[in-house]
């Protein structure tokens, strides 16, 4: 029994058994979130505008085409409102830049701020040209009824058969090709979508969400603020 106590007594400790101190932890979020605020306030030093977007349609490749774009000449802040709020000045007495307390209080919600040197009639003359077509996702709301016409199916390699059924297809093989068995309505428009729904358009290579980024607000060091 002793030889085995010892046995345990010096066997290494599982990394999962580490313990992690809280004050350490909280320490780390509030030097994480000092430095965003120091960075959103340089950011205000710098730029003579700042725009308010909405994400609500957020696309992360539609994003990354737009933050591309504008690398050279803007910096993009998002995800903790109340941070942005922080940096920016909730109230006139607090606000980093006179009047940007009015765009803190528009925060809300899924959104981002560009600080930017780009003038307001070059940004949204971008943004008006600007969309991504992408595959729905539930409780997106159709844009159009989706039939399949009964047939086979050669697009897919019989291997696909057991997938499709399983979202809901009638489906057979026959001679070692997909087939289905009768005409099969994926979505009527105006539908809210389920998830079944959105694997089924995306297998299928239909495309419903419009990605788009709305300008809501724009702040200007010597314009003020505009809402739009």
């Amino acid at each position: 029994m002793l030889e085995e106590a010892n046995i345990f007594r010096n066997m290494p400790r599982s990394k999962r058994d580490k313990e992690i101190s809280l004050t350490k932890v909280k320490k780390k979020t509030r030097e994480s979130r000092n430095q965003l605020i120091s960075e959103i306030r340089n950011a205000a030093d710098k730029y003579p505008y700042i725009y308010l977007f909405d994400l609500e349609n957020l696309r992360s490749k539609g994003f990354i085409e737009v933050r591309q774009h504008f690398k050279t000449n803007s910096r993009f802040f998002f995800g903790k409102n109340n941070v942005m709020s922080i940096a920016l000045g909730k109230e006139p007495e607090g606000e980093h830049i006179e009047g940007i307390h009015k765009l803190s209080k528009l925060l809300k919600g899924q959104c981002a701020l560009m600080f930017s040197v780009v003038s307001p009639k070059e940004v949204f003359k971008f943004f008006e040209s600007f969309h991504q077509e992408d595959y729905a996702r539930a409780g997106d709301i159709a844009t159009t009824t989706i039939k399949l016409e009964a047939g086979p199916l050669t697009q897919f390699s019989f291997s696909m058969e057991p997938q499709l059924r399983k979202m809901g297809l009638p489906t057979s093989l026959e001679k070692g090709i997909i087939t289905l068995i009768k005409e099969f309505v994926v979505c009527n428009e105006g539908d809210t979508l389920n998830p079944e729904q959105c694997k089924i358009l995306k297998v299928f290579d239909y495309k419903m969400a419009d990605f788009r980024l709305k300008v809501n607000a724009v702040f200007g060091k010597s314009e003020g603020l505009k809402v739009y």
